[in-house]
């Protein structure tokens, strides 16, 4: 992966996954991650994971922006920006990519880790051979 610093068109998103992730609610993980997702509109809305002791009943920092942006009507996605303490970048697990790719579309996806760089990915490229929408109109 191409790695960019934090100066490019992204970096307020970035900043947003950030501030986003330092609100992770993972006490049984300490696994902190943050999300922020642009609208076509500029808006950014923002998530972190939330753990629960029933593990199954976690939810990602990506699903829970996503979802928050869906119930007040947002539709349109430019970009999600997903930010950990991790040293190498972590991506969205398949729960998330099939979230991401059914709600938001082919958008960019940029990672970024604990040591402050950053890459950008199609969420295409994340999810090849999915299954969508057009497997249920057949």
């Amino acid at each position: 992966m191409k790695v960019k610093r934090h100066d490019d068109k992204y970096s307020g998103l970035i900043k947003a996954a950030v501030r986003a992730k330092n609100r992770s609610y993972s006490p049984y993980s300490k696994f902190r991650v943050g999300a922020a997702l642009l609208t076509s509109s500029g808006k950014i809305y923002t998530g972190c994971n939330i753990e629960s002791s029933s593990f199954s009943l976690t939810i990602c920092a990506e699903r829970t922006a996503l979802f928050k942006a869906v119930s007040e009507s947002q539709k349109r996605f430019k970009a999600i920006a997903i930010a950990s303490d991790a040293k190498d970048f972590i991506s969205p697990c398949g729960a998330c990519r099939q979230v991401i790719l059914d709600l938001a579309g082919n958008i960019d996806v940029v990672l970024s880790n604990g040591k402050g760089s950053t890459t950008v990915i199609k969420m295409a490229n994340l999810l090849p051979l999915p299954f969508d929408d057009r497997e249920l109109r057949q």
